[in-house]
This record gives structure tokens, C-alpha cells and sequence, in this order.
């Protein structure tokens, strides 16, 4: 008989994506109930918490006096239209459940399909209460899940439900529904608010590594600024153009690290979400990536080193930054300006799209233009530039190779994680990116500090006629071939080289040596 009473609520878990708060302290301002199976449902809060007794765990942070982990319910109301209110309801009812009994939510009779409410058949069993939720009490702990209610009588149009508080006393990702089985209140809607609270603060515990995350990222970004602006500064008459755009990322990422800790704080002292700081985090950190992306992308042409400009090809350059900055800021804004939810919704999976496409379309040119640069660099001697193309491309290479294996287990990590059972590891996932950037601008620190020799480097009027005779159209479809040299060419370029730049060829050999 237990066997077939077993259920379990996956489809609720799984459909319901998108959360009605927008903190830790969740609100709900005339919610409606949405029809799911044969119940009504309204999805109040998904958020991993940690319990009292394992609240030393959380990555170390401190423990306040007050280390309670708790959700409490707060003015939680239902209303009805009052053409509607001319009848006595059943129970509108609140169901909060760790994600490791979901099997103990729902049932079926006879081997039927699963109900989450108490059907007659089931009710005749001798079960459940006909209109109710059906749950069974959870193995690990008999009190819960915790099930409580409202009804309407009469013709009151409104129902208030009891304040309550409900204490965690198991570290876990709780969720919380408000569930009625009544058709005849589907006009109702839900206001008020529910508070969850973590022991140390009111971040939710999957974010809670997250701020000590970005102040590690706010120290090491420091530690890196002080190196390149005390290299900048004591040889600013040797500065390269490229090294400009290298300090205005850098000054980015030191800014969005602390916004990004600051954001946090503030959610975890107050429980409520900061809008405006979220928001400049958020556009710091895409302003930062479009332009370490264009960075990369005119390295890889050669601008400042072996060509003075990038020619006609310059508005094509801007015209890409521009569209990535704009998907990735939608993307960006969408995911984290007020939300919590654990549950990913349909709209990120279609924003995420171009942003992946835009990704895929950078990578292309830039190896494509690295592999011209190179052919070049090599074909006219340039040995020290030389030396520094070849680290940077294979850094890069190494980087997208550890970018495309870390998609991979990212996916990997989400189908094996349909419930959000692993939360307390959800936080590598973001930071993981965060540390490559991060890695990669340091390896682009290290090959083009500013040095006394940096004018090595730098672009010279011998050294940049090929380039700028390069083909600068750009197609996915069928790539221009690299042009070959012309028969006239290249006696002009041996006798410059004969004449004017076989001092400068051994002085570099020297140098490389």
C-alpha cells in the first residue's frame, strides 16, 4: 500500500522557474495560482540553508550572536474577487520540504498518475483528507515537511495566515509552495512576505562562498594593479597604446570585484538585494570582458606592435563589441539583478545564446589573426615580437582548451543535478570563469608589462608596410586567403632589410638570446 502511495513532486520542481521575490526576504504582491496537475500552485522560495549546528562550515565565515537558520512567514494573505465570495473554501496551504523528500509529496491510487491533491480514491483508502496536500512524514526527521493552511469562510474575501517561524535544523535546499485544490479559488492571489535566514546572514546559502569569493578577487586584482601601475609608472615615457587599454582593464576588474563583494554584504547584512550596486557590478564586469575580448582580438592583428592602425577594418572591430556588450549586459542583468532562485528560467537559456555565439565568432577571428601575424612576424624575422605571439597564442590556446572542457563538466554538473541537490558546490561554477579571466589578463600583464624596452614592441614604419596591405574583410562562410607576396615585393623588402635593417635584425637576435 505504501509502495503505491509513493510519489514525488519533480514536475513542480522542474516547471516552476520562475521565483515571485526578489531578496531573501521573498514578497509576494498579488501572485496568482497557476494550474499544475490537479492542484493550484504558487512557488514561494527555492534556497539552500544551513543549519544552526553546521553554521562554522560556511567556507569560515564568522558566526554572528544571532546564528539562526530559520524561514518565517510574515502578513502571508489570500484574497478573492467578492463576486467570488459566496461559499466557504477548503485550505489554501503552505508546504515547505527539503529537496531529499520531494518523494514524500504527492500519491496516486491503484498505480494512477500522481496527484499532489487528495483525490476520492485515494481518500477512500483512508490515506488523505479529500482537497488536501497529500504528503507522508519524511524518514530522516517525522516533523516535516511542514504543511499549514487557510481557509476562506463565508464571505470574507480575505485569509490571513498565522505568522510563523520555522526552524532549520538540517542543512539542506528548502523550497516552499503555496498549494490549494479548490477550482473555484482560481482567482485568488497571494501577498505578503516570507523571510529565510542562514545563520550567518540572510544570503542564501548557495551565494554565501560567493562574497568571500570576491573579496579574494578584490585582494589579488589589487596585488595586480599595484605591479602594472608601479611598472606604468616608472617607465610612462615607454608606454605602448596597448598597454593603456591593459591599465583600464585592469582599473574594470578591480572595480567590479568590489562591487560585486560590496552587492553581497549588503544582501547578507540586510536580506534584501541592492538593486543599484548589483547593477554597476553588473555593467562593470560587462564593460570589462567586451573590451579584454577587443584587447585580445587587436593583439592578434598586431595594433601597436606591427601596425599603427587597424584600418578599414576598425568600425567591423566596434560594431562586434558593441552588439557583445549589449547581449551580454541583457544576459547579465536578467540573471542577477534580484534574484535567488536556484531554478534556471527558459528566458536565460535564450539570452545565453548570442552571447555564445558572439563568444564563438571572436574566438575565430582572433586565431585567424593570430595565425596571419605569426606567418608574417616569421616571414620578415621579427624575432622578438615573434617570441611574444608564440607565448600568447599558446596561453590562449590553452585557455579555450580549459574553456570548452569546462563547458562540458558544467553541463555535466547540471543534468546530474536536476534539484538543485549540490548547491553548496554551485558557487565554483562562476568562480571558475572569474579565476581564468583573471589568469589570463596576468599572463597578458607579464608579456606586456612596461619596461624600459617596451618601444621593442612597439610598431615601426619598416616593419608595418605588409601589414597594411592585408585583405581586412572578415566572412564565417568562405575566409579570405592570405595573400601571397607579389614577385615585385619582395627584392624591395630583402634590399630594405639589406640596407636599413640588418642592425635591427641582430640587435632583436641579441635580445632574444
Amino acid at each position: 500500500m505504501a509502495r503505491q502511495h509513493k510519489a514525488q513532486l519533480p514536475f513542480l520542481l522542474l516547471i516552476l522557474s520562475a521565483l515571485v521575490a526578489d531578496a531573501s526576504v521573498h514578497e509576494y504582491a498579488g501572485e496568482t495560482f497557476a494550474s499544475k496537475g490537479n492542484a493550484f500552485v504558487v512557488h514561494g522560495g527555492s534556497e539552500g540553508i544551513y543549519s544552526s549546528s553546521s553554521a562554522s562550515n560556511q567556507s569560515g565565515s564568522a558566526v554572528p550572536s544571532n546564528g539562526e537558520a530559520y524561514i518565517k512567514f510574515e502578513k502571508i494573505t489570500f484574497w478573492r474577487p467578492k463576486e467570488y465570495a459566496n461559499f466557504s473554501s477548503g485550505l489554501i496551504q503552505a508546504i515547505v520540504f527539503e529537496v531529499e523528500d520531494r518523494e514524500t509529496i504527492g500519491g496516486s491510487a491503484y498505480g494512477g498518475q500522481r496527484a499532489v491533491c487528495c483525490t476520492a480514491d485515494l481518500a477512500k483508502l483512508g490515506v488523505c483528507t479529500q482537497g488536501r496536500i497529500i504528503h507522508r512524514p519524511s524518514l530522516m526527521n517525522p516533523e516535516w515537511p511542514q504543511v499549514f493552511g487557510v481557509s476562506f469562510e463565508g464571505d470574507d474575501v480575505v485569509a490571513t495566515m498565522p505568522a510563523k517561524s520555522i526552524p532549520v535544523t538540517k542543512t539542506g535546499m528548502y523550497n516552499l509552495y503555496f498549494i490549494h485544490c479548490d477550482p473555484n479559488l482560481k482567482h485568488v492571489v497571494v501577498e505578503g512576505k516570507t523571510v529565510w535566514k542562514n545563520p550567518s546572514g540572510y544570503l542564501p546559502g548557495r551565494m554565501a562562498p560567493l562574497m568571500n569569493f570576491y573579496g579574494f578577487m578584490s585582494m589579488a586584482f589589487i596585488i595586480l594593479g599595484v605591479f602594472w601601475f608601479s611598472q606604468y609608472a616608472r617607465f610612462w615615457r615607454e608606454v605602448l597604446p596597448l598597454q593603456n587599454c591593459i591599465t583600464f582593464v585592469i582599473t574594470l576588474g578591480m572595480f567590479e570585484m568590489a562591487l560585486w563583494y560590496f552587492d553581497y554584504a549588503e544582501f547578507n547584512e540586510s536580506g534584501i538585494r541592492p538593486v543599484g550596486i548589483t547593477i554597476w557590478a553588473v555593467t562593470f564586469g560587462t564593460v570589462k570582458r567586451t573590451v579584454a575580448r577587443l584587447i585580445i582580438l587587436m593583439v592578434a592583428m598586431g595594433y601597436g606592435v606591427v601596425r599603427p592602425t587597424l584600418g578599414g577594418i576598425t568600425s567591423k572591430v566596434a560594431m562586434l563589441g558593441l552588439t557583445f556588450f549589449m547581449a551580454s549586459e541583457v544576459l547579465e542583468l536578467v540573471e542577477n539583478v534580484g534574484a535567488i532562485s536556484d531554478l534556471s528560467g527558459k528566458a536565460r537559456l535564450f539570452l545565453i545564446l548570442p552571447v555564445a555565439l558572439l563568444d564563438a565568432f571572436f574566438i575565430i577571428w582572433i586565431f585567424k589573426s593570430l595565425s596571419s601575424t605569426l606567418n608574417k612576424l616569421q616571414a620578415r624575422r621579427m624575432l622578438v615580437k615573434l617570441d611574444i605571439y608564440r607565448k600568447f597564442t599558446n596561453a590562449l590556446a590553452v585557455a579555450v582548451l580549459v574553456s570548452v572542457g569546462w563547458i562540458c563538466y558544467e553541463l555535466y554538473f547540471k543534468s546530474r543535478d536536476l534539484y538543485n541537490e549540490h548547491w553548496q558546490n554551485a558557487w565554483i561554477i562562476p568562480a571558475f570563469w572569474q579565476v581564468l579571466s583573471f589568469s589570463l589578463l596576468c599572463i597578458i600583464c607579464v608579456l606586456w608589462a612596461p619596461s624600459q624596452s617596451s618601444m621593442r614592441y612597439a610598431y615601426s614604419g619598416d616593419a608595418g608596410d605588409e601589414f597594411d596591405k592585408e585583405e581586412t574583410t572578415l566572412t564565417l562562410i568562405k575566409p579570405s586567403p592570405i595573400p601571397s607576396k607579389d614577385s615585385r615585393s619582395v627584392p624591395e623588402a630583402r634590399s630594405a632589410h639589406d640596407s636599413n635593417g640588418s642592425a635591427e635584425a641582430d640587435l632583436e637576435e641579441e635580445k632574444t638570446e
